[in-house]
């Protein structure tokens, strides 16, 4: 203000003299004062003209002018020029830095595992990630400003969207959803702001699906541990209320025997796949040599078959050929356990004086094969990729005739998972089966091939 003041003052005078410089050219004994007065009056104008233009000038810059050039530099409006601009400028780095958390926030938006969607009061899309449009079969471009009702068809969903009542959520069939590969939804409405809706979604079928497997689980079990409970319950009661000879209750005995060992058997597979669960893969520290294994192996599967073929005549032709001669790396326990099991079941479901061949080689690319070939009545190729589940059955009165618990296989899986090796299954109707444990090269460690260090030269045993 000071500035402007002494401006207009400065001006003031310099009119003033000029006017009287220019009136002492003339002889009028007043012309001097006129003179100044008129000099002072022009450059009050003039200033005034000035200020005003330049008033002007900001004022047009203000509308139309680019913040990154001052209107003016000196006086009022040169200094309210000049803030006006930092307004601009701080005003413009407030708004790109709100844009670029906004874009964070997007972007984080667009990363999470579940699908985010925000609708306007009339239920159009403003905004969506990709993994809603991937829930929804949406085009994250094409579709902004779309209503949502037209573009999901779902009846349940549009039940639900146009109930305007979001306090629960609805479970939904997905986009990509088939008897076969099932896909389940699960989509929440928030309201928020003036009308607008918050949509979220979720892929819950790995959810459902393992929630189903442990109703089934549970049921299995139940089941599995009944039958022979009722049995054994049965026995007793004939025990306890018929008078019975001891060849009588040396048979019931016998059979209550049998089914407590069933159950006992059950309860260990069920601990053995609790414990390969909930423990650590096995290290490099421990092994077994496979020929010692083999041998244990073959000396069990020969028992096994002979107390399921009391007839001499009738057992299995059994070939064991070993030409790996190293150890498997990994736990003796585990190895055993799902070797037995793969061997126990080609005894089991083979018909007497059928042929099983069990083997083990070192493969070209270093892994071993561990491998159970039986002469059985094979499997239906519908039933292969369901072997490995828990208690399930191809035939489930013949299995629980041979005695067993349908945790066999997966047990095997576990344990070859833990090891990171691969079960590979084969199997055709009416010509029998090849179930097939390939280890991984560093699982390997070989002695040469075709010599144990500890028994000799290992070859086919019949």
């Amino acid at each position: 203000m000071f500035w402007r003041f002494f401006s207009f003052i400065a001006c003031q005078i310099l009119g003033g003299l000029a006017g009287w410089y220019a009136a002492s050219f003339t002889q009028a004994p007043t012309s001097g004062l006129v003179g100044i007065l008129a000099g002072v009056v022009l450059a009050g104008v003039g200033w005034f003209l000035l200020d005003t233009s330049r008033g002007a000038h900001l004022l047009r810059w203000l509308r139309v002018g680019d913040a990154s050039e001052a209107a003016m530099r000196t006086g009022l409006w040169g200094e309210l020029s000049d803030r006006v601009r930092r307004l601009i400028r701080s005003r413009e780095q407030m708004t790109i830095e709100s844009q670029n958390r906004l874009h964070d926030f997007l972007l984080a938006l667009q990363a999470s595992p579940n699908g985010v969607m925000l609708l306007d009061a009339r239920g159009q899309i403003e905004w969506l990630n990709q993994t809603a449009a991937s829930h929804f079969g949406l085009d994250v471009q094409r579709d902004l400003r779309q209503h949502l009702g037209n573009l999901v068809r779902d009846p349940g969903f549009a039940s639900y969207f146009a109930s305007h009542d979001y306090r629960g959520e609805l479970t939904m069939p997905g986009r990509d959803n088939t008897p076969e590969r099932p896909v389940r939804l699960s989509v929440h409405l928030h309201p928020y702001g003036a009308g607008r809706l918050l949509l979220l979604s979720s892929d819950i079928t790995a959810v459902e699906q393992a929630e189903a497997m442990r109703r089934d689980f549970v049921a299995n079990v139940s089941h599995e541990i009944r039958t022979p409970l009722t049995v054994l319950a049965g026995f007793v009661e004939t025990l306890q209320t018929l008078a019975l000879n001891d060849q009588e209750r040396a048979r019931y005995l016998d059979l209550m025997a049998q089914q407590a060992g069933r159950m006992q058997t059950l309860v260990n597979d069920l601990l053995t796949l609790s414990r390969l669960e909930g423990s650590p893969p096995p290290g490099a520290s421990e092994g077994i040599s496979m020929p010692t294994l083999m041998r244990q192996l073959e000396q069990d599967a020969r028992a096994l078959s002979a107390v399921l073929n009391p007839a001499a005549d009738h057992l299995h032709n059994l070939v064991f050929d070993s030409s790996l001669t190293g150890d498997i790396v990994g736990a003796p326990n585990e190895l055993i356990s799902a070797m037995s099991n793969l061997i126990s079941n080609a005894i089991r479901y083979t018909p007497s004086g059928g042929e099983i061949t069990v083997r083990t080689r070192l493969l070209p690319d270093d892994r071993a094969e561990f491998s159970v070939q039986d002469s059985g009545p094979g499997i239906a190729p519908e039933h292969l990729p369901r072997l490995t589940e828990r208690f399930y059955r191809v035939d489930r009165s013949r299995s629980r005739d041979t005695g067993g618990t349908g945790l066999g296989l997966a047990i095997v899986k576990h344990v070859a998972q833990r090891h990171g090796a691969e079960l590979k299954i084969e199997s055709t109707l009416g010509k029998g089966s090849v179930f097939r444990i390939i280890f991984p090269a560093s699982r390997v460690r070989p002695f040469g091939v075709g010599h144990d260090p500890i028994a000799g030269p290992v070859g086919p045993t019949h």
